[in-house]
């Protein structure tokens, strides 16, 4: 069983490191957006300065919506799905290995990228590191959020369309402490700790329901 989880998370991983992975995508985007916002707001670095972690995680949260559409449907039109469905392995714990490895190529980059454009939106050197903690607590939750969404639109043809609209209003809340911990750091009227420990909670039960229920979507398409 272990076997196969891990036989499943490197495939993922591998297919991710690909030439056009969503990880490469979600990056590209991701840089795209932060490089844009700027230039849109003017030269207002106080006003930068303030809305920039809601710039970082708004870019982080669309990125991580790219490419989430083919989180199972490539498997479901090369076979590898039925295959995921008739192995020993429960499909809990495939869906939990492909949500792992979206996580690892998508959400742990974005992470860890973000002191960089953090750069370009004027962000303070005390908002560093907790922006950097908000997003590796809060990118997991997208990512089983969107596995959720992902199973659902498995087999439909243009479920690329579907998965965005169905994904983005659950996500709310993951944004919504995200971006008010980030805040919370720089001075805001809040601990840190309070938005922090419920963007935490929140990602936990993320993974264990996203999980759940794609597994249970995947196993309903049958």
């Amino acid at each position: 069983m272990k076997r196969a989880f891990l036989a499943i998370l490197r495939r993922d991983l591998a297919l991710a490191s690909r030439a056009g992975g969503g990880g490469e995508l979600a990056l590209v985007f991701f840089l795209t957006l932060v490089v844009l916002v700027p230039f849109a707001l003017g030269p207002d670095l106080n006003l930068l300065s303030r809305i920039g972690p809601a710039i970082l995680w708004l870019g982080a949260l669309l990125s991580v919506l790219i490419g989430l559409d083919r989180l199972f449907q490539s498997d479901e039109e090369d076979g590898s799905l039925d295959l995921i469905r008739a192995s020993a392995l429960p499909l809990e714990l495939a869906v939990l290995a492909k949500g792992l490895a979206h996580w690892l190529t998508t959400g742990l980059p974005l992470a860890l990228v973000s002191p960089l454009l953090g750069l370009l939106v004027a962000l303070p050197g005390e908002g560093v590191l907790p922006l950097i903690a908000t997003l590796l607590v809060g990118t997991p939750a997208l990512s089983f959020i969107g596995a959720a969404g992902a199973a659902l639109a498995a087999s439909l043809r243009r479920g690329g369309l579907i998965v965005p609209v169905l994904v983005a209003p659950l996500t709310v809340p993951v944004l919504i402490f995200g971006v008010s911990a980030a805040n919370a750091a720089q001075g805001g009227t809040v601990p840190f700790l309070t938005p922090f420990l419920i963007l935490c909670a929140i990602s936990l039960a993320a993974v264990v329901i996203g999980t759940v229920a794609a597994a249970a979507a995947l196993r309903s398409s049958e």
